[in-house]
């Protein structure tokens, strides 16, 4: 019991005051077993946790099909998330919400690029020191890092490969965006060039051998958390030689918003050639295919991850999450390829969950965010939430209800701030200055004026959405997802206007939300 009160109360704050020591003591065994960690009920050694991380892979339009093995291996043997989702649809800010635990505007990293904050220094100096590994590791769990981390991670401007996030014993992070081949590592802060070589150098692949290395040479003696970030499914998918051919008369999926007109929109989707040429089909038909054939590498990962663990006799202790930053679309509203839009089909992610009290084959309803997944972590390691500054909520009383008491959101905040260029770009001059992701037939799927903020209302009363653009229009869409699960029709002129009234405070309480606010839908 000693141990645990160590533990529990490190991530505490120090008690003030003198002359009251057993009831002190008290407090701290309470506190103790209030914040028991999940190992409380099954051994005396805190639970270890996995997080794979993929990257870009959608669930709204078959992202998940090739997943047989870690379907069967996770959310067979615990918990699916039917309704997950990522706060804002892009790498970098997506990746710095999971990290944190909060929202965009909390976090402050906007987009992919250095001036949006990603990896930059302010990053570091902030959000990054406090991000939950941190926390992990003053509780003694063995951290491991492989893969991509935030898309400017490496760059010169970011602190080169020299600087490690604080909270991680082994560092094995891609320098820069997602690649197959031809990168480079930092490895504990050294640079490490990698070549060509299939079997020395696809990413997907060494990220998972160094993990299984390090599962060989940890101590039993303490807990491991180690986070997996393979390169899949995002381009240039490149996929392993033995899976090249595979998927060969697949295509996109033709049905819901494929090839529509993005009419009754923001100004970026009422844009692309409608329908599209058949260049453009062609062209996302084969990225399809490929993401596929990219994410058969990672569902050999968990395969091989799980029965490591089940040899090593850590599986039963062994939480795995298994999630994606941000979903996709190709051909949705006849934009090629891409994420960024505030739609189902780019904001819902895969999620499950396997590990100590979680029922197998559960299929949960409850809505739930990537910037959840830092206080479930924290949750299971033991750490005090109420000390820990996170705008998401642990959904551990979700999947293992006889662990946590708990409740579900009714709605949450999807926000994005766009992208653009100051010069017209040389593909697409009619469109002017101010936007980006240029495709040569003049799509472009982003502009600094595809800025939104989101309110997604789900629970058994409604099932809606409602944006607000920061443009010159004050553009605002609204969706009745029940009815119109595709959101083709724009209704925000047939919508009770008291009900976008609603919408409407809750948008403005959610952009400025800080914590607990952030998890207070006491009103609207």
């Amino acid at each position: 019991m000693a141990d645990l009160k160590i533990r529990a109360g490190a991530t505490r704050s120090p008690q003030r005051g003198g002359g009251h020591s057993a009831a002190l003591s008290l407090v701290t065994l309470l506190s103790a077993l209030l914040t028991c960690p999940v190992r409380c009920a099954e051994s005396d050694k805190p639970s270890n946790i996995i997080v794979v991380l993929v990257d870009d892979q959608d669930v709204q339009i078959g992202g998940m099909t090739p997943m047989k093995k870690a379907k069967a291996y996770i959310g067979d043997e615990g918990a699916t998330f039917v309704n997950s989702f990522t706060v804002t649809p892009l790498c970098c800010p997506s990746r710095s919400s999971i990290l944190t635990g909060r929202y965009p505007h909390n976090h402050e990293v906007r987009n992919n690029s250095l001036n949006g904050n990603c990896s930059s220094l302010q990053w570091q100096k902030g959000p990054e020191a406090e991000a939950f590994p941190t926390y992990l590791n003053k509780l003694k769990y063995q951290t491991f890092f492989s893969g991509k981390y935030l898309n400017q991670y490496g760059s010169k401007a970011a602190g080169s490969v020299g600087h490690i996030p604080p909270g991680w014993d082994q560092w094995h992070a891609l320098v820069g965006n997602s690649q197959y081949y031809n990168y480079t590592l930092s490895v504990n802060g050294k640079e490490e060039k990698h070549g060509d070589s299939y079997e020395d150098d696809y990413l997907t692949d060494l990220i998972l051998n160094r993990s299984l290395h390090f599962l060989d040479d940890r101590s039993p003696q303490h807990p491991f958390f180690l986070m997996l970030s393979p390169p899949a499914c995002h381009s240039p998918w490149t996929a392993a030689p033995q899976y090249q051919k595979e998927f060969k008369d697949v295509q996109a999926p033709r049905d819901g918003s494929f090839n529509k007109p993005g009419k009754d929109k923001h100004w970026l989707l009422r844009q692309p050639p409608n329908p599209m040429p058949n260049s453009s089909v062609t062209f996302l038909d084969n990225a399809y295919r490929k993401r596929w054939q990219t994410l058969l590498s990672v569902d050999d990962m968990v395969e091989k991850l799980v029965k490591k663990l089940d040899s090593i006799k850590e599986l039963n202790n062994t939480y795995i999450f298994y999630t994606s930053d941000n979903g996709y679309h190709t051909g949705q509203f006849s934009l090629p390829i891409d994420k960024r839009q505030l739609y189902e089909f780019d904001i819902r992610i895969p999620l499950m969950v396997r590990g100590p009290g979680i029922k197998p084959k559960q299929v949960l309803q409850a809505p739930v965010l990537n910037i959840d997944l830092a206080p479930t972590i924290l949750d299971i390691a033991g750490v005090n939430l109420s000390s820990v500054n996170v705008d998401g909520q642990s959904f551990l009383a979700q999947m293992a209800p006889s662990l946590r008491n708990g409740t579900a959101r009714p709605y949450f905040l999807v926000e994005y701030t766009g992208e653009g260029q100051p010069t017209s770009d040389p593909t697409c001059p009619k469109l002017g200055p101010g936007v980006s992701q240029c495709f040569p037939d003049c799509v472009c799927e982003d502009a600094y004026n595809n800025t939104y903020a989101c309110v997604r209302t789900l629970d058994s009363k409604m099932n809606m959405q409602y944006c607000e653009f920061a443009d010159s229009e004050s553009f605002v869409e609204v969706y009745n997802l029940t009815s119109d699960p595709h959101q083709l029709e724009n209704i925000v002129k047939k919508v009770d206007p008291s009900i976008l009234q609603i919408m409407n405070q809750r948008l403005i309480k959610l952009q400025s939300c800080v914590s607990d606010s952030c998890r207070d839908y006491k009103q609207n």
